[in-house]
């Protein structure tokens, strides 16, 4: 059974960083790809960005591009979202996705747009606040 479990959220002043990580467990093969969304109060989940384990292609929405880093370290399983630049408008849960529909995750990153399928963390909050 596959379990992905989010940490690093917090409080950050406007302009700041912060690192968030994801750690994935249960897969069988390396033929699957992390996702980082985010849902701010009263808005439907986004894309933020991806990562493909298996070749280390990252992905990113237009809106974090620049500002947002994706890496991952495969012998501890986990995924990075390097935040830089945090916005007020980035205050929301963040969420962690796993999924082995490669190219769905892919699409809805780049939109932006939200995801349904995969297996999802609990989420982790972030505030962006001074």
């Amino acid at each position: 059974q596959v379990h992905v479990v989010e940490s690093g959220g917090g409080l950050v002043q406007p302009g700041g960083s912060l690192r968030l990580s994801c750690a994935v467990s249960g897969f069988t093969s390396d033929y699957y790809a992390i996702g980082w969304f985010r849902q701010a109060p009263g808005k439907e989940r986004e894309g933020d960005s991806c990562i493909s384990p298996h070749d280390g292609s990252t992905y990113y929405a237009e809106s974090v591009e620049g500002r947002f880093t994706i890496s991952r370290d495969n012998a501890k399983n986990t995924v990075y979202l390097q935040m830089n630049s945090l916005k007020r408008e980035g205050t929301a849960v963040y969420y962690c996705v796993a999924d082995v529909n490669i190219p769905k995750l892919i699409v809805a990153v780049v939109a932006g747009n939200a995801m349904e399928s995969g297996t999802w963390g609990q989420g982790t909050q972030v505030t962006v606040s001074s």
